[in-house]
C-alpha cells in the first residue's frame, strides 16, 4: 500500500498564538513538510487548489515544482486541480514539467473541487459547472494519449492539430480522478480508465463501500481494466489518543466550524469529534496504534492500495505537525506496508 500526506496549505489561526503565520513562513513550513516526508520513506505528498483567504495553495504545481528540486523519491501530486475552472491544456504543461524536474514522480489528481470561488475568479458560468468538467478531463485525457491535438469542444476554443509541448519523462502522466459521495463520478472515473480517489471526511467509511463497487462497474462495463483505489482522510497523530485529539479538536473546528457557517451546518462539538474518531468513524485522528487499526479496518472494506492522510484541516503547531508526519512515517507506514504487502504499483495506462 502507498501512503502519503495532502495538503491544502491552510493559514489558520493556532490555538495559543495570536497571529496569522505570515504566507512566506507558511511555505518555508510546508517545504520542510515535503522534505521531511520524502527522507522518512512516504510514498505521496499532495497539494490542494483553492482560492481563499485561509489557504496558500491557488498555485500547486508551482508548490510542487519547487517541491521537485529539494526531494528525490516521493511522489507529488495535485489534490485536487479544479479542473472546470482550468485550462487543460496549461494543466497538462505544468505537471509534464514537474515530471521532467523530478525525473518521472508527478501525478495529477482533477476533481470539481470542494469550493467553487475560482469559477467567477476565472469567468466561467457555474451553471456549466458539471459539462465544464466532463468536456476538459476528457480533452486532458486525451492530451496524455497523442502529442499532436486536434479538439472541438462548447467550452474551450478548438485546437487544430497542435503539438503540446513539453512530453513528460513518464510515458503517461497518472491521472486520477478525486470523487466525494456521488456514485456517477465513481461510475464515469472507471468508464475512463481512471484510478480513483474517495474523499471520506464524514459519516462513517463503511457507506462509501459502493463507491468502490460502482467504479469497478463503470471499468467492467467500458471493457477497461480494474483502476486503483484511493482514500483520502482528515487526520492527526500524536504518541497517545488523548494528545492526538487535544491537538487536532481545536484545528478541526476552526476550519469546519467557518465552512459550517457558510454551508449551514452546526458548529462541531467535542462529542461530535470524538465520535468521528473512533474506529468506525470518519476522521483517522489518534495514537499510531489507532492509526493502523483504521487503515487496516477500512482495507477490509474497499481493498485499496492507496491511503493518503491530510494532517493539517487547520493550523496546528509545525513541531507537532512534523511530529505527526514522523510518526506516520517510522511506526504506521511499516506495519501496514507487512499486514498488506507493499508490492511496487505501476503507474496506471
Amino acid at each position: 500500500m502507498e501512503l502519503g500526506i495532502y495538503t491544502f496549505v491552510e493559514n489558520t489561526p493556532i490555538e495559543g498564538e495570536s497571529e496569522l503565520q505570515h504566507p512566506s513562513e507558511r511555505l518555508d513550513q510546508l517545504m520542510e513538510e515535503i522534505e521531511l516526508s520524502d527522507e522518512l520513506g512516504l510514498d505521496i505528498f499532495a497539494i490542494g487548489e483553492h482560492h481563499r483567504e485561509e489557504y496558500v495553495s491557488s498555485s500547486p504545481s508551482t508548490l510542487l515544482a519547487a517541491a521537485a528540486a529539494r526531494t528525490k523519491n516521493i511522489k507529488l501530486s495535485s489534490a485536487v486541480t479544479v479542473l472546470g475552472s482550468e485550462d487543460p491544456v496549461r494543466v497538462y504543461q505544468q505537471f509534464s514539467t514537474i515530471d521532467l524536474l523530478s525525473k518521472g514522480r508527478a501525478e495529477i489528481m482533477v476533481g470539481r473541487g470542494s469550493f467553487v470561488e475560482s469559477f467567477p475568479l476565472f469567468g466561467y458560468d457555474l451553471q456549466d459547472y458539471e459539462e465544464l468538467f466532463l468536456e476538459k478531463l476528457q480533452l486532458l485525457m486525451k492530451l496524455r494519449e497523442k502529442e499532436m491535438v486536434s479538439w472541438e469542444g462548447k467550452h474551450r476554443s478548438s485546437i487544430d492539430h497542435r503539438g503540446v509541448y513539453p512530453r513528460p519523462y513518464q510515458k503517461k502522466l497518472p491521472i486520477w480522478r478525486a470523487v466525494g459521495g456521488t456514485p456517477k463520478s465513481a461510475y464515469e472515473a472507471g468508464a475512463m480508465g481512471m484510478p480513483m480517489a474517495i474523499a471520506i471526511i464524514g459519516g462513517e467509511p463503511a457507506q462509501f463501500k459502493q463507491m468502490v463497487d460502482i467504479h469497478k462497474q463503470g471499468a467492467a462495463d467500458y471493457d477497461q481494466p480494474e483502476q486503483r483505489v484511493s482514500i483520502n482522510s482528515h487526520g492527526f497523530i500524536a504518541e497517545t489518543t488523548e494528545e492526538a485529539a487535544s491537538i487536532a479538536f481545536p484545528a478541526f473546528k476552526t476550519t469546519m466550524d467557518k465552512i459550517g457557517k457558510e454551508r449551514g451546518w452546526p458548529p462541531m462539538t467535542r462529542r461530535q469529534f470524538d465520535a468521528s474518531i473512533t474506529l468506525k468513524g470518519a476522521n483517522v485522528v489518534g495514537s499510531p496504534q489507532d492509526i493502523i487499526d483504521k487503515i487496516m479496518y477500512q482495507h477490509e472494506i474497499f481493498g485499496h492500495d492507496r491511503f493518503l492522510l491530510q494532517m493539517s484541516v487547520g493550523s496546528v503547531s509545525h513541531n507537532k505537525l512534523l511530529r505527526s508526519i514522523e510518526l506516520f512515517a517510522k511506526e504506521v507506514a511499516p506495519v501496514v506496508r507487512e499486514r498488506i504487502g507493499n508490492k511496487k504499483v505501476q503507474a496506471d495506462a
